[in-house]
């Protein structure tokens, strides 16, 4: 036993791995229990067995191994980690446990398996098992198939996969063991529960006795489908849905629903194995085939039909094979041969599918054609071939074979074709059979309906029926208009037989389809579609009847029955109804009219109609008109009124007021009454007749604009159009041309004929008068708006003059979008939503256009011996084939789709070793795609998927010309047909880079352009992801690039599932790079922006609201404005979304360009400028930076424009050709100021791109990009928006180039826009870069700069230079000795204006100089010097043009007089020496104190920055109102007219290196912040301003402070000015709340190294400055945005304990700001953002682990974190959780954890201290434990209150629990103390309670009127005690109350010094007297006052100064000082302030 010892004592994992086998027993049974125990499936401790568990399955020992099982299986259950040892496992059970006898041993097994896929291990677990059936011992083999039946039965055929189970399914068939054979019976009925009958072929050649047995089995299996009843981990909804059933007693319904998803998913071709045929055909198959005894053929045919009957065939090219068995059904005259032919292309359809697609164009017509015989067997085999193939394609590839086989003679070829098409129709659904296909097909079959032979009848009639049954009554009947009764009975019995291929059920097809636009997406009008009367439709939906109209130009010539049909319940009888009345209306007699207009007309109007007398005729018109004006719609006989108006003298009628008369009265007729084409055609000729009188002419118009809008545009177009020119008067013919250009704008293009229109406007251009053909112009000019390019290809005949007319008048257009329509709302269309009618109508406007192209049939030209030509071996042979074909299609310019061989020799070429043919087949087949137009897509999977292929050329030109193919295919074949089948994945699969990265770029090209693709595209998705890891990083790039396209489209979670099937290492990355694609997906195209075409869904109003057309719902029926050019181009542009699906549209580019320029040109992506940020920064991209453009940057700026600017745009910016960016600019322009966002959402793209064209040599692109830039900028100003770095530096160095341009007027502009960027860029940043350019080798440059340098320092003074003034001035000295004289003089003009501004300390920053360059600097500034005095004004006055950034002219012209007066007072304070910098301040920054004097005769001014008033003021009792009259400099007072130049100049003074103009500007802005009514115009300039501060504060440290030279005083002066204009802005939330993250950052840094910087404390009054900062502090703690400085906090404390330098009290200050605002996130926290705050900590702790903060000396910051966290997740609860969205890689730092802990934690102790401390109302636990810990806590805070450091922070911990828990009894603690400690702690808890709930008694505060003040003496002096105690961490001692005793002397009067003995207020603050803090503040305020305004300068009485700063209330009454002695004081002291400041 003495082993046993051994072993017990060893721990668990090394019992298992123990020799001894009970060891190994005893440790699995412990091992078991511990897995069972584990609750967190992540616990550390699983990892330790992962290694292990594969020899608990495998032990040797039985015994052993059963115990081994029993813990595996408890681990795979509970271990998160699990999966990881799946292979291993499994193999080791296949193995070692499926061969044991006992059978316990194989339960287990099966149960670990089934185990690993409930953990989501399927696919390993299935292969393991796979290979286990290759086993040679049955036991294992049976064990297998078991557990395969198990899992199938269990988890269901979605998880377990079938094909490879089936593939070995007959090889255990064929088992020698009975056992084996019997399990895999089992399996195979199991699998047919499954998949019922698609598991029959793959078995067909099993046993007979088996498959007889199965069958058997299979019969009795119960009908209903099976179900899953095991999930996986990640199923656990279903789970929970599917044990819900089970207690409701399972329910039936529930598992049909599973059924039917289950069934249809397997498709037995997909379980089968593909045979490849090609290389097992008969060697001599090709020469049999041609043999002559039709034997021989025989035999080559029954040999391929042979291999053809294998269900599924493997892809290959069947081009050879297809074509000879095409020969042999086509010409064959052995009708056996046809059939046996046939019955193989049938066989290779079914084989090949999709695949067999490419050849369906080629056989389609041949097998129609071979209809003609009779023989039954062979008509059978061709209808099987021609519908298998029918299943390969789609109706659209082969409508153009089948309608030209339609007109054929022979009626059985007719009566096929329909029969062939009636079957094809039931294969289709709404949306494959879209109206411009049924148009085609309903005109031919309608012809075969009235064929004389019976058969060919019944065969149009079952098509027809079956089109209506499929598209709906509502598509159909438009084409059924004139069908007769009859007829159209017969059709709809039709139509109620036939069964659908998509088993939809017969019967009520009509109604069904009611209700559905044509494809068949949702209802047309929601609620009014139904089988209400029309009428009462078109009643009810009052605002709907404008819905057509405003939809698309009017409804079409068929949208009346289209729309009766959609809204009446009986389609065509309702058409009927709403129609005949109207349109056929019967012509009546004369008599009847007369009749009938005598009834609602005056008896004296009709008898006076023919008067001779002229007055007679007026007075009757004039009665007449009243008449109709006053007649009901339904009471007015139109028919009768017009014809009245035609009798004599009718249209002849000689006065014109008559005439004029009449006209309006047809017009109104027309309007008012129901008017028909029959009442039109009384009048029309006449109206024509007087269209071009000069008279009556507009009247005339006006009536045929009724007239169109009762009877329809395209009616009346054509009658008016065939009236005109069959006279011959060239006025009408030019007027009419005139009012039908202008009626297509109005009524839009639907629905009118083209052709008739272009044969007049031929006839037109012919004309002789030049105003005809003028008209006849611009009628084109507008019809090109909405028919595009195409319609030139009809003119390309005209005379050469002429064309170039057209094409001037096109080239207006271009760019334009076609207006929405405005008229045309017909009565007749209801409300009736035809929107899928009008939407197929304008996608049919092109086509039509398209159509009527004569096109050449070249079929007859491409002969056998051009195609061998072609094919020959000679390469010279070959391309004078080639050249050949070039020329007939040249010759031919539009040919038909039948192009014979062509194809099959072009796509050989396409392989051509010789490049150069290769090029010559790529622009053949470009050639080949412009002549035939969309037909083209019928030739895409034969000729256009080869091209792709050339894209993976080796050669560079190659593959761009193969590109350049592809896209010119695209624009006429749209993107459906390439993305559909597998073809586009089988070429991404290869392995080349070249086409890879091509391939890939193309499709990211396109993708963003659709609004939906075939589900196709998602087999490209796993080769996408090959291409993410591919070794070329080009691929990569581009694949990375691709990939937020393919996302758009296919969505997230279908990308994401499809990683499942890579190895885990990628599976990771490529999940790393779907996460960053989504935060990048762009939207998909927005539907509106297109056309509406796309727009085929929902109810009526909702989508008539998508297109931005009338508000519909709101009841409005008028259109809206402003959305309306985004509505579809209502006629032509033939859609984009069509094209994107690839129906058939005419020369593409255009239209497409039509349609898209409607929308928005930038797209704004969410955080998409940051992401490229952060990608350029990571060196994801390249960086912008470059000395010419290289190709690569221009791709990259592509790829990045393409997600966020509009295509049609970026086509034009990337164009070749300089007219293209002129075109781009111009749109820009025009779009700037309605896409504001748009544009700063891609500013960064929008400056690389201008940067491009900075090296374009066209003058006239660079001079609009100019143009364009000063706009921008100004714009950018306005919005007071700043450009990042990443933006400046991207474009500021290449817009600095430009400034040496030969042009002058060029140079100009960019100076011009240098200036208008100081405004949105800080003018220093701006130096560095200007300063760059001085190093250029181009002089003109290097002087432009130096000048604009000169500029800037006059400006913004010394401050801008960079890195510092002396390092600036040395660098521009050198350019004094250029070869170059203006470098030389602008270098001597720029350092004489630094001179002005700073004096002789220049020569001391310049240094040494060569004396030549020295003695000419001399000469130069003495010159400068010795200018008349005006030189300074003269300076004055130019500046505005530089400070006033936007429209500089208008602001010119508003600030003429005053900038004269103020240019003089310069002039005139610059003589008397009253200062000497004041003449750099440019003029409107000064005071324009004659102004003032006008507006507040009080004021009077001596200097800038003081102004005097009259003493006597301070008598007046109280004056409250004055600050508001301060005599603030001009632009102060004009602050919201003027611009945010003003103010940004002075900030930028703050920053001066000059303490006196830091100080000025900081009282000027001082001066705003204290007017709250101009307070906000400092809005939008505050980061700018604390910038310019803590640059300021940063150079007293480092500058000033280390200066002996200066005058401590000043520094001090400097350093209260700065901190009381802080605090004035942070007393308003609205300025403190935009301070930015880095901005508070710093400002913080260098406050808190204001408050180390011990020099300060050395000063006098250093502890006042202090005190104040502290105080400053905590506003800026309190009052910014909260989220920013939290954010700025952290980042700070974090580079704080990175820097070495840095000292620990330093970072101790940081945390106690952090602790402050951890206090305050109670009130906040629903203000912050947390996801900021958390993505900040996450940084903070991915920088500092837990390990390496507790290295820190302190253990403050662990302490503060944790604090932080803890108190977020207290606030928040579990919620936190989801606010950690912004942290891409949550497992980089241990916030997640720390957080679910610390949830863990409070949700474990509800009680516990943690919730004591932080949660008010926590539930206590129970008494004893709660008390002893509640002890604990206060024992802690009590002993923090003793200890020296910490009694601050523990006395506010009291105070909170105190707050928090009213009832805690603290008085034990006390007892103990002495008698001081006690009285200590209660007044401390007294001052924190008044510093927290009295806010308003505080100097921090703002609000309490100074008179409360002073009344209030006992609060005030509480106030004061507790900003002692708070802001100071000293303990209270004596000298504090003294302190206060002397405020309180001040307070009363009494004060602690003679009146007359105080110094100037200079050094006032230098007393050691003065009060701790109270007079920080008033020091801050006296500082300033001094600089603004001798009135309130005895306010030092005052101590509320802090109120004083905010309010700039700051006048007090206190009766003890206002004295004369006071006054005379004060007067005194004033002059020598004067005095001093001289």
């Amino acid at each position: 036993m003495g082993d046993d010892s051994e072993w017990i004592k060893l721990s668990i994992d090394q019992k298992c791995e123990h020799k001894l086998w009970k060891a190994r027993v005893n440790g699995y049974e412990e091992a078991l229990k511990l897995f069972q125990k584990i609750e967190d499936e992540k616990s550390p401790e699983w990892s330790k067995y992962l290694g292990l568990i594969k020899k608990f399955v495998t032990d040797s020992n039985a015994v052993a191994q059963l115990k081994g099982l029993e813990a595996a299986l408890a681990y795979v259950e509970n271990a998160h980690v699990a999966g990881k040892t799946t292979g291993e496992v499994i193999s080791g059970v296949v193995n070692k446990v499926f061969n044991q006898p006992k059978a316990r041993a194989k339960e287990l097994g099966i149960d670990i398996c089934l185990m690993y896929i409930e953990i989501e291990k399927g696919e390993p677990v299935q292969e393991e098992l796979l290979k286990g059936l290759d086993n040679k011992n049955p036991k294992i083999i049976v064990a297998c198939i078991e557990t395969l039946r198990k899992a199938l039965s269990e988890f269901g055929s979605k998880i377990i996969s079938l094909k490879p189970i089936i593939k070995v399914l007959p090889k255990l068939f064929e088992s020698r063991e009975k056992a084996v054979r019997d399990e895999a019976k089992l399996l195979a009925v199991e699998i047919y529960r499954w998949i019922r009958d698609a598991l029959r072929p793959p078995l067909q050649n099993i046993n007979s006795v088996q498959l007889k047995e199965l069958e058997e089995e299979w019969v009795n299996l119960p009908p209903a489908a099976p179900k899953q009843t095991r999930f996986l981990r990640s199923q656990q909804e279903l789970k929970a849905k599917f044990e819900q059933q089970q207690a409701a007693g399972g329910d039936a319904d529930g598992g049909g629903d599973d059924g039917d998803e289950v069934v249809p998913q397997v498709d037995a071709y997909e379980l089968l194995e593909a045979v490849e045929i090609l290389s097992k055909l008969p060697k001599d198959f090709y020469d049999k085939i041609e043999a002559k005894k039709w034997q021989e053929r025989k035999e080559a045919l029954e040999a391929v039909e042979m291999l053809v009957k294998n269900p599924r065939l493997e892809a290959g090219d069947y081009a050879d094979l297809v074509k000879v068995l095409k020969k042999v059904v086509g010409k064959d005259t052995n009708v056996m041969l046809v059939a046996l032919a046939a019955k193989c292309l049938a066989g290779l359809a079914t084989g090949l599918r999709k695949k067999f697609g490419q050849y369906a164009g080629q056989v389609v017509p041949t097998i129609l054609e071979k209809f003609k015989e009779k023989k039954p067997q062979v008509v059978q085999a061709l209808q099987e071939a021609i519908d298998a193939i029918f299943l390969t394609t789609t109706l659209q590839n082969i409508s153009e074979d089948i309608l030209a086989v339609m007109d054929n003679k022979n009626p059985t070829i007719k009566q096929q074709t329909s029969l062939f098409i009636a079957r094809s129709f039931r294969h289709c659904t709404p949306s494959t059979l879209p109206r411009s296909l049924l148009k085609p097909f309903c005109a031919a079959l309608l012809k075969h309906i009235n064929d004389s032979a019976p058969e060919v009848r019944d065969a149009a009639f079952e098509a027809l029926g079956t089109a209506l049954k499929v598209a709906g009554e509502k598509a159909v009947n438009p084409f059924l208009a004139d069908v007769d009764k009859l007829k159209l009975d017969r059709i709809k019995e039709c139509a109620e037989k036939v069964e659908l291929a998509y088993g939809k059920n017969t019967g009520g097809a009509a109604d069904k389809k009611e209700c559905r636009p044509a494809a068949g997406k949702t209802p047309v009008l929601s609620g009014a579609a139904g089988d209400k009367d029309t009428k009462d439709t078109s009643a009810k939906s009052g605002p709907l009847k404008k819905a057509p109209a405003a939809k698309s130009g009017g409804p079409p010539k068929k949208s009346k029955p289209a729309a009766a049909a959609g809204a009446g319940g009986a389609g065509t009888k309702g058409k009927k109804g709403s129609e005949t009345k109207e349109i056929l209306e019967p012509e009546l007699s004369i008599e009847v009219c007369e009749e009938r207009a005598s009834a609602v007309l005056p008896a004296s109007c009709i008898q006076q109609l023919d008067s001779g007398n002229w007055k007679e005729r007026l007075a009757c018109m004039e009665e007449f008109q009243k008449a109709v004006e006053l007649m009901e719609r339904s009471e007015m006989p139109c028919q009768a009124l017009v014809r009245m108006l035609a009798k004599k003298p009718g249209w002849k009628e000689t006065n014109f007021q008559v005439m004029q008369m009449k006209l309006h009265i047809v017009a109104l007729i027309a309007q008012k009454g129901n008017f028909s084409k029959t009442s039109a055609q009384v009048v029309l000729d006449g109206l024509v007749d007087k269209i071009g009188d000069v008279k009556c002419g507009s009247n005339a118009k006006e009536a045929m604009t009724a007239i169109a809008e009762a009877c329809l545009l395209p009616w009346t177009a054509e009658q008016v159009m065939s009236m005109a020119f069959s006279q011959k008067n060239p006025k009408n013919q030019s007027e009419t041309l005139n009012w039908l250009s202008n009626a297509i704008k109005e009524f839009g293009f639907s629905g009118l004929n083209v052709k008739a229109f272009i044969s007049n406007v031929k006839t037109a251009l012919a004309a002789t008068n030049p105003a005809v053909r003028t008209a006849a112009i611009t009628l084109l000019g507008v019809m090109y708006l909405y028919v595009g390019p195409p319609l030139r290809m009809f003119f390309e005949d005209e005379k050469p003059a002429l064309l170039s007319q057209i094409d001037v008048e096109f080239e207006k257009m271009q760019g334009q979008t076609a207006p929405a329509p405005t008229r045309g709302t017909s009565r007749h269309s209801g409300g009736s939503g035809d929107d899928g009618e009008e939407r197929d109508e304008q996608e049919d406007i092109g086509n039509d256009v398209v159509d009527l192209l004569p096109r050449t049939d070249i079929s007859d030209k491409i002969t056998a011996e051009l195609v061998s030509k072609i094919g020959d071996k000679n390469w010279k042979i070959r391309k004078e084939g080639l050249d050949e074909v070039t020329s007939i299609i040249n010759d031919a310019k539009f040919i038909q789709p039948n192009i014979g061989e062509l194809p099959a020799a072009l796509k050989c070429r396409l392989n051509d070793s010789n490049k150069i043919l290769v090029q010559q087949t790529l622009s053949i087949l470009q050639q080949l795609a412009m002549a035939m137009g969309p037909n083209i897509r019928q030739h895409v999977k034969n000729l256009g998927i080869p091209i792709i292929t050339v894209l993976g050329d080796s050669k560079n030109n190659v593959r761009a010309a193969a590109l350049a193919t592809v896209n010119v295919w695209t624009e006429q074949t749209g993107m459906k047909e390439w993305l559909e089948g597998e073809d586009l994945s089988e070429e991404l699969k290869k392995e080349n880079p070249f086409l890879r990265q091509e391939l890939l770029g193309w499709l990211a090209d396109k993708l963003p352009t659709l609004r939906s693709v075939p589900s196709d595209l998602l087999l490209c998705v796993p080769h996408l992801y090959s291409c993410l890891e591919d070794r070329n990083g080009d691929v990569r790039k581009k694949a990375q690039d691709a990939l937020p396209f393919f996302m758009m489209h296919l969505g997230f979670e279908k990308m994401a599932k499809a990683t499942g099937k890579l190895k885990p290492t990628s599976k990771d990355q490529v999940l790393a790079m779907l996460e960053k694609a989504k935060a990048i997906m762009p939207a998909k195209p927005a539907v509106p922006a297109k056309a509406s075409s796309k727009v085929v869904g929902g109810a009526a109003p909702a989508k008539f609201q998508s297109a931005s057309a009338p508000a519909e719902d709101s009841g409005s029926s008028t259109m809206e404005p402003k959305p309306d050019p985004k509505k579809a181009k209502a006629g032509g542009a033939a859609s984009k979304a069509k094209g994107a699906q690839g129906k058939k549209i005419p020369s593409k580019p255009n239209l497409k360009e039509d349609d898209d320029k409607s929308g928005p040109i930038f797209i704004i992506v969410p955080n998409g400028k940051e992401q490229r940020m952060k990608d350029e920064k990571g060196l994801k991209v390249l960086k912008w930076n470059f000395t010419t453009p290289r190709d690569e940057y221009i791709e990259q700026l592509k790829t990045q424009m393409s997600s966020c600017v509009a295509r049609w745009v970026q086509d034009e910016m990337f164009h070749t050709d300089f007219q293209h960016h002129n075109k781009a600019l111009a749109v820009m322009v025009e779009h700037l100021e309605s896409e504001k966002d748009g544009v700063i959402s891609c500013l960064d793209l929008i400056l690389k791109w201008l940067t491009l064209r900075f090296f374009d040599t066209n003058t006239s692109v660079l001079m609009k990009a100019l143009e364009y830039l000063k706009l921008l900028f100004t714009l950018l100003s306005q919005e007071e928006y700043h450009l990042t770095e990443n933006e400046a530096s991207s474009f500021i160095p290449y817009l600095i180039l430009k400034v040496g341009e030969s042009k002058d007027v060029i140079r100009k502009d960019v100076r011009a826009i240098l200036n208008r960027m100081c405004l949105i860029y800080p003018a220093s940043k701006m130096f560095t870069f200007i300063m760059e350019g001085t190093k250029s080798k181009n002089s003109k440059q290097r002087a432009e700069c130096l000048e604009e340098l000169g500029c800037l320092v006059e400006s913004y003074g010394m401050n801008v230079c960079q890195p510092t003034p002396g390092k600036a001035l040395k660098e521009m000295a050198i350019h004094i000795g250029d070869r170059d004289n203006t470098v030389r003089n602008a270098a001597l003009n720029t350092i004489v204006t630094v001179y002005n501004v700073h004096g002789d300390q220049v020569f001391k920053l310049i240094g040494n100089l060569s004396e030549k360059d020295m003695s000419m600097l001399e000469e130069r500034i003495k010159r400068a010097a010795k200018r008349p005095a005006a030189a300074p004004a003269r300076q004055a006055e130019e500046k505005p043009q530089r400070a006033q950034s936007t429209n500089a002219n208008a602001s010119m012209l508003r600030k003429g007089p005053a900038e004269d007066m103020s240019s003089k007072l310069n002039q005139a304070r610059n003589m008397s020496g009253h200062s000497e910098t004041t003449h750099t301040v440019p003029r409107e920054f000064q005071l324009d104190l004659d102004e003032i004097e006008n507006d507040n005769g009080t004021v009077r001014c001596e200097m800038p920055a003081l102004v005097q008033h009259k003493l006597d003021d301070i008598f007046e009792p109280v004056l409250i109102p004055e600050p508001k009259i301060r005599a603030v400099s001009p632009h102060f007072d004009d602050m919201h007219s003027n611009t945010a130049s003003t103010i940004n100049f002075v900030i930028s003074q703050v920053a001066s290196g000059d303490i006196n103009t830091s100080i000025q500007a900081l009282a000027q802005i001082d001066e705003v912040l204290r007017q709250e009514d101009k307070a906000e115009a400092m809005s939008g300039h505050i980061d700018q301003f604390l910038i310019a501060t803590f640059m300021q504060l940063r150079l007293i440290y480092n500058t000033h402070m280390a200066d002996e030279k200066l005058d401590k005083d000043e520094i001090v002066k400097l350093y209260s000015c700065i901190i009381g204009n802080m605090i004035s802005l942070f007393q308003m939330e609205s300025l403190a709340r935009e301070a930015s993250t880095g901005v508070l950052k710093d400002l913080m840094h260098g406050l808190i190294t204001l408050m180390l910087d011990s020099r300060v404390e050395d000063l006098e009054e250093g502890q006042q400055v202090i005190r104040s900062v502290n105080l400053l502090v905590v506003k800026v703690l309190e009052k910014s945005d909260q989220t920013n400085i939290l954010s700025a906090l952290l980042v700070l404390l974090q580079d704080s304990l990175l820097a070495t330098a840095s000292s620990p009290k330093f970072s101790e200050l940081v945390m106690k700001c952090l602790w402050r605002m951890v206090r305050l996130l109670p009130e906040t926290i629903n203000s912050i953002n947390l996801d900021r705050i958390l993505l900040d900590i996450h940084i903070f702790m991915k920088v500092f682990p837990k390990e390496k903060l507790k290295q820190c000396k302190s253990e403050f910051p662990i302490r503060t974190l944790k604090t932080l966290l803890h108190t977020l997740c207290k606030l928040k609860g579990p919620k936190i959780l989801d606010h950690l969205t912004m942290i891409e890689n949550k497992n980089e730092s241990e916030l997640e954890a720390h957080l679910c802990r610390v949830m863990k934690h409070s949700m474990d102790q509800t009680g516990s201290k943690t919730d004591k401390e932080t949660e008010k109302g926590a539930s206590r636990i129970d008494e004893k434990s709660s008390k002893a810990k509640v002890n604990d806590f206060l024992a802690e805070i009590f002993k923090k209150i003793g200890s020296k450091e910490n009694t601050k922070e523990g006395l506010a911990e009291l105070y909170e629990y105190k707050k928090k828990y009213s009832d805690a009894d603290i008085e034990p603690f006390l007892k103990n103390s002495s008698q001081f400690f006690q009285s200590y702690v209660e007044r401390g808890l007294r001052l924190i309670e008044m510093e927290r709930e009295g806010k308003g008694r505080i100097p921090s505060s703002t609000g309490i009127s100074p008179q409360t003040e002073v009344t209030c003496l006992p609060t005030s002096t509480n106030t004061v005690s507790s900003s002692i105690g708070n802001t100071n961490g000293e303990e209270v001692g004596p000298s504090v109350y003294l302190e206060r005793l002397k405020i309180l002397r001040q307070r009363c009067g009494l004060d602690n010094a003679k009146q007359e003995d105080r110094p100037p207020l200079t050094s006032l603050l230098s007393k050691p007297a003065t009060p701790t803090v109270a007079s920080s503040t008033d020091m801050l305020h006296s500082k300033l006052s001094q600089l603004r305004e001798s009135r309130e300068h005895y306010q030092h009485l005052d101590l509320d100064s802090n109120q004083t700063h905010s309010s700039g209330i700051g006048t007090t009454t206190s009766s003890s000082s206002s004295t004369a002695a006071n006054i005379d004081d004060l007067k005194k002291r004033l002059e020598r302030i004067k005095s001093s400041r001289k």
